[in-house]
C-alpha cells in the first residue's frame, strides 16, 4: 500500500514491475512498462468506480446516473508468445482491489457461455422462463459473477463463437463489465478467414469501443528464455523429479488456472487431469496404462502444445501393450512438434529392455525423438510455431470437469 494525492490505494503494477527489474529477476522493456502504464490507468478508474459507488447515498445516487456515460475502458493487449503479457495480466489480476473479478482462458469461457446458453433454451422449453433469447439473461448472469474479466489468449475459431459475440458483449458491456484480454493478434485479424466473417466484423468494433488496444512489440521472447533452463527429462522419477516438473508446469503455465478437463470425441472423452491454457499434464498411467489409441492422441496433439508426462517407468517384457501406446503417443507428440515434459526411472535409451519383438527396434526411434526433444533447436523450432499456432475449429473442445 502507498498513498497517492492523499488517500491510501493499491500498490501498482509497475512498482510491482520496477522491483522484479531492480532484483534481476527480469530486464527492463519500455514496451512492458507502457502496458503496466496502462494497466495502472485501468485499476484507478476501477477504484475511483467502487468508490464512488461506497460514498454517501447521494454521491452514489450521482455516480449511478454518470457510470453508463463514464465506463471504465479496458484494455486488449496483443503480441507474440513470450513477451510477456501473462506475467502482466498476473500482477494486474493479483493487485485489482475487487471482489467480483474473473481469470479464465477465452475458450473456456466460451464453453461456459454456450453451456448457459444451451440450459436457457432448454429452460424455456420446459417454460420455467419466457424469455426467448438467452443472450441478456446470461450477460446479466456473468456480469454479477465478476464485472471484471480477464482473458488469457483471446482467439476465435469457432463459428458458433463468432456469430455471438457481437450481441453477448454488447449486452456485456451494458452490464457494466471492463475486459482486460491479452492475445497473439491484433482485433483486426481475428477469426480471419473464418466462416462468414462478415457477421462477425461488427464484433470488432464494439471491442475497439470498449477496450483501448496495446502491442506489446517487444524482440525479445523472455519466455523461451526461460524455458531454455527448465529441465525437460528428468530421471530417476522420484520426490526430486516431481518437484522439479512441478517447477516446470509454473514456469509453463504461469498465470493460468489449473483443473482437470476432458476432450469430447466421437462420442466419449479423454480425460486431462491437469490443463491449463494449451498445456496439459498426464501420468504414464493416464495415457498408457489405460485403452487409448492413436485419435486419442491425435485429439490431445490437436487441443494442446505442451505435455507432461510423470513417472514413465522402465518397459520389459510384461508392459508390451503400455510400450506400444508409448511408442505411438511420442510419435504423435513428435510428428505435432509438440513441447515435451517427462520424469522417468531411466534414460531413453534405457526405458524399454525387452530382448525380442518388434517393440524393441520401434523403442530405438521413440529413444531417438526423446533426446531430440529435449534439445534447445527442438524448442524454438516449437516456439516458432506456436506463435502460428490456432486452436483448431475441428479439434475436440475441452471442458472442464466438474468438482466431485
Amino acid at each position: 500500500m502507498h498513498l497517492r494525492d492523499g488517500l491510501q490505494t493499491h500498490a501498482t503494477v509497475r512498482q510491482r514491475y520496477d522491483h522484479l527489474v531492480e532484483t534481476g529477476a527480469i530486464g527492463r522493456d519500455p514496451a512492458q512498462e507502457r502496458i503496466a502504464g496502462a494497466l495502472d490507468r485501468v485499476t484507478d478508474e476501477i477504484s475511483a468506480k467502487r468508490l464512488a459507488h461506497k460514498s454517501s447515498a447521494l454521491g452514489w445516487l450521482f455516480a449511478r446516473k454518470r457510470e453508463t456515460h463514464e465506463a471504465v475502458k479496458g484494455l486488449y493487449i496483443h503480441g507474440g508468445v513470450g513477451r510477456g503479457k501473462t506475467m502482466l495480466m498476473d500482477m494486474f489480476f493479483e493487485l485489482l482491489p475487487v471482489r467480483r473479478k474473473r481469470r479464465v482462458h477465452f475458450n473456456d469461457f466460451m464453453a461456459d457461455v454456450q453451456d448457459r446458453i444451451q440450459k436457457h433454451r432448454q429452460a424455456r422449453k420446459n417454460g420455467d422462463v419466457k424469455e426467448d433469447d438467452p443472450i441478456p439473461p446470461v450477460a446479466k448472469a456473468l456480469a454479477e459473477q465478476a464485472w471484471v474479466l480477464c482473458f488469457d489468449e483471446f482467439s476465435v475459431t469457432d463459428i458458433a463463437d463468432a456469430m455471438i459475440l457481437s450481441r453477448l458483449f454488447s449486452a456485456l458491456f451494458a452490464n457494466g463489465v471492463v475486459l482486460i484480454a491479452t492475445s497473439n493478434v491484433a482485433p483486426q485479424d481475428l477469426y480471419r478467414d473464418g466462416l462468414n466473417r462478415q457477421l462477425f466484423l461488427p464484433f470488432i468494433g464494439i471491442l475497439e469501443r470498449h477496450a483501448q488496444v496495446l502491442s506489446l512489440d517487444s524482440d525479445k521472447d523472455y519466455r523461451l528464455e526461460k524455458l531454455a533452463r527448465t529441465p525437460v527429462y528428468v530421471t530417476p522419477a522420484d520426490a526430486v523429479a516431481d518437484r522439479t516438473l512441478d517447477e516446470a508446469w509454473r514456469t509453463m503455465t504461469r498465470g493460468a488456472p489449473t483443473a482437470a478437463t476432458a476432450l469430447t470425441l466421437k462420442g466419449r472423452q479423454v480425460l486431462v487431469p491437469a490443463a491449463a491454457g494449451d498445456a496439459a499434464r498426464f501420468s504414464f498411467a493416464d495415457l498408457c496404462e489405460k485403452p487409448l489409441g492413436a485419435r486419442d492422441f491425435l485429439a490431445i496433439a490437436g487441443r494442446f502444445s505442451t505435455v507432461f508426462i510423470d513417472h514413465v517407468p522402465v518397459l520389459g517384457e510384461g508392459k508390451r501393450n503400455e510400450a506400444k501406446r508409448f511408442i505411438l503417443l511420442i510419435d504423435t507428440l513428435y510428428d505435432h512438434h509438440l513441447r515435451l515434459v517427462v520424469s522417468a526411472d531411466a534414460p531413453p535409451q534405457e526405458l524399454y529392455v525387452a530382448k525380442r519383438g518388434v517393440e524393441v527396434f520401434e523403442f530405438e526411434r521413440t529413444a531417438s525423438r526423446l533426446i531430440e526433444m529435449q534439445s534447445r533447436d527442438w524448442l524454438e523450432d516449437w516456439a516458432e510455431r506456436r506463435k502460428e499456432r490456432a486452436p483448431s475449429a475441428a479439434a475436440p473442445l475441452a471442458r472442464a470437469v466438474p468438482s466431485s
